[in-house]
């Protein structure tokens, strides 16, 4: 999927391997965190793992619609992080934030001519799938240590780009998501061979 000739990868190649990613991460947080029913829920194997995918229609078409847009920013090095945010449906408060940080890693990269969109680099993709694999395996070990969420809660996603563009339609600009009291904990990392990308999780503690 994300490779070329002698295997490498592009900048557009990187970005479809973390888009990939945070669609596993992003359902698999809504399983554990308990957001929407366990029943609306179905299993699915990546990364030699099985990860829970929901089921649910509009959930399933915003997910696309968001990751299509993170897909075409990131091979275009538009995006600084991705957030998802879990929100009190009633208080509307913040409770969770769930950080998906991307930054280029100009050690290990080629870049043909001095242009940006044409960094190429190459990684064993069986590495690259066990090192996300490391990462979800964490994700889905957070309901030891996280808050048990009570409330009935929604969730959005945030993009965080770091140039001015153009964005779709009926979206909107909105302010950065503001835990108070807050506790952060950082999981593993992974890297692609060209973006390095942190996932942090930040949760209100309880009081």
């Amino acid at each position: 999927m994300a490779t070329s000739q002698s295997n490498k990868i592009t900048l557009k190649g990187s970005a479809q391997i973390i888009v990939e990613y945070l669609k596993y991460g992003i359902n698999s947080i809504l399983f554990q965190r308990g957001i929407y029913p366990a029943e609306s829920f179905e299993n699915a194997q990546q990364y030699g793992l099985t990860i829970l995918m929901s089921t649910d229609p509009k959930i399933q078409e915003f997910l696309v619609n968001v990751l299509r847009q993170t897909e075409e920013w990131l091979a275009k090095d538009l995006i600084e992080k991705i957030s998802m945010i879990i929100t009190n449906a009633h208080t509307k408060e913040v409770l969770e934030c769930w950080d998906f940080k991307m930054q280029l890693d100009a050690t290990n990269v080629e870049c043909e001519g001095g242009d940006a969109t044409k960094i190429a680099c190459t990684k064993d993709m069986k590495r690259i799938q066990n090192e996300i694999r490391d990462v979800m395996r964490q994700i889905s070990a957070t309901v030891s240590y996280l808050p048990l969420i009570e409330a009935i809660c929604t969730f959005d996603v945030l993009i965080y780009i770091n140039k001015t563009c153009d964005t779709p339609e009926k979206w909107k600009e909105t302010d950065a998501a503001v835990i108070q009291n807050s506790q952060v904990v950082q999981l593993r990392s992974f890297s692609t061979g060209i973006h390095k990308v942190d996932t942090v999780v930040n949760y209100k503690m309880t009081t």
